[in-house]
């Protein structure tokens, strides 16, 4: 297993001194003859994710012609030509495509690899990144893909150039400097810093899974023992990765197994909660129900006590008489006897209102008496206090209020 390779460059619709432009960048991706000469068997490329070479050549080409930027002044002018508004990735796999032809198993690798490349690769440059395509007419196994920033100002390339961008914010942040050099140390620094970092994040997200070094023999001038141990601590990083990974999955299935059994148990639950609501319900129809029947039950009993006694037994045969089927035979044979016995009732009935109405009479008497006898004591008080003072001694006796007792006794009813 070898190490990780992973490079990033920009470029301008302007040849640079190297004679490369974006045409030329466009023209070697896609195989033409004039840009592949170092290729002995040219092939398509083949596209791993977005769109083909042609459209984002196409889509690099019409933004570009249209794009402005604002300069001093307030003015607004076309992006020059020398504008790096272009920016590339190449990855390579450290295999070569003859050992992925006749090793199914290296092919696997490889093309997991590729899979965690273009992810990284999105995460790295969202949707300006519209084009990754592999070439398998080379050497060794890789990848190509195409950024257009066409959300920057001006189609700044170099927004995506991590070394640039952190050398530039320290030059930018100390143009009033005196000591210009060691500013410049400063930046190359921070660009050295930038760099290292964007290799790092590639290599904890693709090389160290896939059992990748961080950087190769021969520019750390290891021995070829030193670099046979290193590889084989890479691959048992990426055994560790993988475990990792498998239980990073278990886990992820467990919580997944665990969310299912709450949703059940929560279903469970709410169903429980519905037959609770159902069977209260019931309660209360039941309630109701009870509640109607002892109603019923008390006006059942308020009937037996409206035919308690002699006459209410006397109603009650009247009353059953009136429902009989036989009511027309029995008024005919016990008529005048029932009617005797309804005088006697009614008689008895009207003697027990009289006496109630005696009973109040004598009451309101005694109320009235004794309202009497109470201002009778008011005014001998009163006549009390007014002689006192003109006899010079305590006042004379005054004879004590009458007592007035009226207490009729109605404990004697009269007899029907």
């Amino acid at each position: 297993m070898g190490y990780q390779f992973i490079h990033l460059e920009s470029f301008a619709r302007k040849a640079d001194a190297k004679g490369r432009s974006t045409n030329f960048v466009f023209a070697e991706a896609s195989r033409k003859p004039e840009a592949s000469v170092h290729v002995q068997n040219p092939l398509p490329p083949i596209v791993v994710y977005g769109v083909g070479v042609e459209t984002v050549q196409e889509i690099h080409d019409t933004a570009a012609a249209t794009a402005t930027i604002a300069v001093k002044g307030g003015h607004v002018r076309k992006v020059a030509k020398d504008k790096k508004t272009l920016h590339t990735v190449v990855a390579s796999y450290p295999a070569t495509m003859a050992e992925l032809r006749n090793d199914p198993g290296k092919r696997k690798e490889a093309d997991e690899w590729e899979r965690r490349t273009v992810s990284w690769l999105r995460s790295q440059y969202g949707d300006d990144l519209k084009s990754v395509v592999r070439h398998e007419d080379e050497e060794y196994f890789h990848v190509h893909a195409y950024v257009v920033p066409l959300d920057e100002p001006g189609m700044s390339a170099l927004k995506y150039h991590p070394g640039t961008t952190a050398k530039r914010a320290i030059m930018d942040g100390g143009k009033n400097d005196d000591d210009k050099k060691a500013l410049s140390k400063k930046a190359d620094v921070a660009y050295k810093q930038a760099m290292r970092e964007w290799q790092d994040s590639y290599h904890e997200a693709v090389a160290v899974p896939c059992g990748l070094t961080r950087l190769g023999p021969q520019r750390r001038r290891l021995s070829r023992e030193e670099w046979q141990r290193e590889q084989v601590q890479a691959r048992s990083l990426q055994k560790v990765v993988q475990q990792a990974r498998k239980v990073k999955a278990s886990g992820q299935e467990f919580i997944s197994r665990t969310k299912t059994d709450a949703a059940k148990v929560r279903a469970d639950a709410e169903r429980a909660q519905e037959a609770a609501r159902k069977a209260a319900a019931v309660a209360l129809a039941s309630q109701d129900h009870a509640r109607q029947e002892q109603e019923k039950a008390r006006a059942s009993m308020a009937d037996v006590e409206k035919y308690s006694g002699w006459a209410g037994r006397l109603r009650a045969v009247w009353d059953r008489l009136l429902t009989s089927s036989l009511v027309e035979k029995v008024r005919a044979e016990f008529s005048s006897e029932i009617e005797r016995w309804r005088d006697v009732a009614q008689a008895a009935e009207r003697k027990q209102l009289e006496a109630e109405r005696q009973r109040f009479d004598a009451e309101r008497r005694a109320r009235e008496a004794q309202d009497a006898a109470m201002r009778v004591g008011i005014e001998r008080d009163r006549l009390r206090s007014i002689l006192a003072p003109a006899v010079g001694h305590s006042a004379p006796d005054l004879s004590p209020p009458p007592k007035l007792v009226l207490k009729p006794d109605f404990k004697k009813k009269e007899k029907p």
